[in-house]
């Protein structure tokens, strides 16, 4: 069964940082572009970075731009969402996502896999 498992989440005041990774079991996605998604409560899932297949190609939503970093390490298949200066408003639980393409696309509509979900709470 194919997967991807989420770790890292959890609580931390504004200001603080956390760091999510992303690895895929069952098989490999090497050729896959991958994405971090979250959805707050009451809210609807939202792109917040994503990350081409050979690993230079990044893209981030407006409110996380010089806060947040995705990279990839395609030795062990890893991917990373580095968050820092965490405000409350990002509180939410955040997926990543897979998709067979050279780019990320923006909509979660267009991902074939997705992980469980780590929550993240930033209090103020």
């Amino acid at each position: 069964q194919v997967q991807l498992v989420e770790s890292g989440g959890g609580l931390v005041q504004a200001g603080g940082s956390l760091r999510l990774s992303c690895a895929p079991s069952g098989r490999t996605f090497r050729n896959y572009a991958m994405g971090w998604f979250r959805q707050a409560s009451g809210k609807e899932r939202e792109f917040v970075a994503g990350v081409g297949w050979n690993g230079i190609n990044t893209y981030y939503a407006e409110s996380v731009k010089g806060r947040f970093t995705i990279s990839r390490d395609n030795a062990p298949n890893t991917v990373f969402l580095q968050m820092n200066s965490l405000k409350p408003e990002d509180t939410a639980v955040y997926y990543c996502a897979a998709v067979p393409r050279r780019l990320p696309p923006a909509s979660a509509n267009e991902y074939d896999y997705w992980g469980q979900g780590t929550q993240v709470t930033v209090s103020s």
